[in-house]
Order: structure tokens, then sequence, then C-alpha cells
């Protein structure tokens, strides 16, 4: 907890627009889990409230994430707040958009039942094309740069950047078809709050994990340093193959998805 106190502290003095963005998301837990049990409204077979109750605790992680990494790169400190307040800003959007759309009771994702939804997703999706941008940035700066940690350190950031653009390519892939299930319809029988598909495929379960792969993988780095005395090149070789192991885990749930096979058969 006094790390984790620590890097919001670093946030709030490094981009405070950023860290009332998390903020939000936080406290926006608050009121999706009062909905959860006092609204029984249901969309596609699941709660309403559940999905801006995912992605808050989704884009909290991500934007907290973003806004302490970037405190590694020799960036100015003008290029650093254009980022945070671009990645912080559009993705604060996004989640409006989501939360307004649940509250309805109608779908944020794949909608086009009327002009207004179709517009809220087509904003949705441009803003998050802008963010999938500043991940290949962070990908080419990371490679081009010196960045103030460790060797192990930066090479896990660089492995957990290219994990999660590949996670975002997926979430291309669901937006292609219009549609995170393969095999069924999207909604039904799923998973208890992740509501992942126990039927049929499900994109969503390589999606997350690609998507979070930007704080898994660091967060071994970090592990393997202080419990493996050894040299730094060594570290790098076990981050390697933890990061080649996690990359094919991903592969293998998309291609579990697309052959229409659930994670979990229930």
């Amino acid at each position: 907890m006094k790390n984790l106190a620590n890097v919001f502290s670093i946030i709030k003095t490094q981009s405070p627009f950023l860290y009332y963005t998390v903020l939000i998301y936080l406290i926006a837990i608050i009121p999706c889990l009062i909905g959860m049990v006092i609204d029984e409204r249901t969309l596609m077979g699941v709660n309403v409230w559940i999905k801006p109750l995912k992605f808050a605790i989704s884009q909290a992680i991500y934007v907290t994430t973003v806004g302490y990494l970037i405190t590694f790169y020799p960036f100015r400190r003008r290029t650093k707040s254009i980022i945070n307040n671009t990645v912080a800003f559009t993705l604060l959007v996004e989640y409006f958009i989501i939360i307004y759309q649940g509250s309805r009771g109608v779908r944020s994702h794949y909608n086009f039942d009327t002009q207004i939804d179709a517009l809220l997703f087509a904003i949705m999706g441009i803003f998050v094309g802008i963010n999938v941008l500043i991940m290949l940035l962070f990908i080419i700066e990371t490679l081009r740069k010196k960045l103030d940690t460790t060797k192990v350190v930066q090479w896990s950031i660089l492995l957990g950047w290219i994990v999660v653009s590949v996670g975002s390519w997926i979430g291309g892939q669901m937006i292609g078809q219009m549609s995170h299930n393969v095999g069924v319809a999207d909604g039904g029988v799923g998973l208890p709050l992740l509501n992942w598909g126990t039927i049929a495929g499900d994109l969503r379960v390589a999606h997350f994990f690609g998507l979070h792969g930007l704080q898994i993988i660091p967060l071994f780095a970090l592990f393997l340093s202080r419990k493996w005395k050894t040299t730094d090149q060594n570290i790098v070789i076990g981050v390697t193959l933890f990061g080649i192991m996690y990359a094919s885990w991903i592969g293998y749930t998309f291609y579990q998805a697309k052959q229409a096979m659930p994670l979990i058969a229930m």
C-alpha cells in the first residue's frame, strides 16, 4: 500500500488532470456497485451496471500505469503533459459514454440502433484509436531512449507496450466482426462479473490479458530483480521468457475463441 500511495503521489505532482481522472474512475465504482444491487435491469442477460464497473476498474489501472511509466521517459514536461492529458481525456470521454449508455439500458459498443448510438460508438472508436497511436509512440520511444530506470525494467516496459498493443489489436478484431463472441450471438451465460462466454468463443479473454500485460510483465521484472541475485543479462532472459509465455497464453486464448471454444465451458 505504501508503494501504491507513492505512485499516486508522483502522478498527482506530475499530472494533476490525469490524477483526478483516476479518482473519477475510483469514485464511479461506488454508484456502479449500488446500481447492481438496486437496479434489476439487464442487457443481453447481464446487469446494466456490470460493464461500467468493469471499465471503471480497468481504465483506472491503465491510466494510472501510463501516468507512472511516463515519469521514466526523458520527455520535456510539456510533452509529458500533452500525452497524459490526451490519454486521460479521451478514455474519460469513452467511459462517460459507457456509463451513460449503461444507465439507459442500451449497448455502448456495436450499437447502431439510432443515429445517436452510432455517433457515440464512433466517438469511442476514434478516441481508442488515438490511444493506440500513443501506445505505438511509447514502443518507439522505449526503443530509442534511455529511460530513468534499470535495463531490466526498461526491457519489461517495452515488452508490456508490445503486448498491450496486441491486446488493442484484438479489440479491433471485435470491432471488425461487431461482436465479441464467436459461434453465438453476444450475451447469455458467462463467468461471474467478467461475463466471459462459457458456451462459445469470447475474444474478450485475450483482449483482457493483452491490455494488462503492461502491468503484469514489469511487475514480474521487479519481482525477479529483487528475488534473483544474478546478472542483469540473466534477469533480462528470465523476463523475456516470461513475456513469451504470457504472449503465448494470449495467442492461445485468441485462437481458442476464434475456434468458438470458451475459456471455461459450463
